[in-house]
């Protein structure tokens, strides 16, 4: 099993049996304790910045949502008039999403269990993926972005955790202590190594980074890819 084929089945199995429940009520309304409280600002505030990265109006356009977990973002996407392609790895967290959704707009939100970036999910005009690249190395990282840039027109927005020293420590514990019960690991990334990762795949395009959100726990970079045509 390839690497990137082994983190997506961690991933899947641990928001699909072990976290459902906390993803749930970090996602909803209910009151959480002060640290889920600052993720849960942190992910409002990053997912308001790549939406911003797309027109305010997208009546006609096809949009992937990669990694659409409970739906926020999916939701947000088609109350612009965008047709909706809403995909994550949880079958789990697609049930409450498609729960969510308010109900004038199921016609433009197809909801789907599976690989994110599966190819016979046709083409796109942009696509967003939030926090769901933060699993996976920069090689990776750029496999994914190569094969989204066959079929996404504009913008590929996504988030990557940064390569801070608060960060990295936290990366090598986890890696010298591995617990079969805990959430996968986050990689931390660079700009530039992600760019050199996409040179040395061959993948035409430009990268650009956008902004870094950090509120109490959470910490992620935002940045936008354009493949060369």
């Amino acid at each position: 099993m390839s690497d990137y084929a082994a983190t997506r089945d961690r991933v899947e199995h641990y928001f699909d049996r072990s976290a459902t429940k906390v993803w749930e009520r970090l996602t909803s309304d209910a009151p959480v304790s002060g640290v889920r409280a600052t993720v849960r600002a942190g992910r409002d505030r990053m997912r308001d910045l790549m939406l911003a990265q797309l027109p305010d109006d997208l009546r006609g356009a096809r949009v992937l949502d990669a990694g659409c977990g409970t739906g926020a973002m999916a939701v947000e996407l088609a109350q612009r008039g965008a047709n909706v392609v809403a995909v994550d790895i949880s079958p789990a967290l697609i049930e409450i999403a498609q729960k969510r959704m308010p109900a004038n707009l199921a016609g433009q939100i197809e909801w789907v269990d599976g690989d994110m970036l599966e190819a016979t999910f046709g083409g796109f005009d942009h696509a967003l993926a939030m926090d769901s690249l933060i699993y996976y190395g920069s090689t990776d990282v750029a496999a994914l972005l190569g094969r989204a840039a066959k079929r996404v027109k504009g913008k590929f927005v996504f988030t990557l955790p940064p390569r801070t020293p608060a960060l990295m420590a936290m990366w090598r514990v986890g890696k010298l202590f591995p617990r079969k019960d805990r959430s996968p690991t986050m990689v931390p990334q660079t700009t530039a190594g992600v760019a050199n990762a996409l040179r040395i795949a061959g993948v035409n395009g430009r990268l650009s980074e956008i902004e870094r959100v950090k509120s109490g726990f959470y910490i992620s970079t935002a940045l936008v890819f354009e493949g060369g045509r």
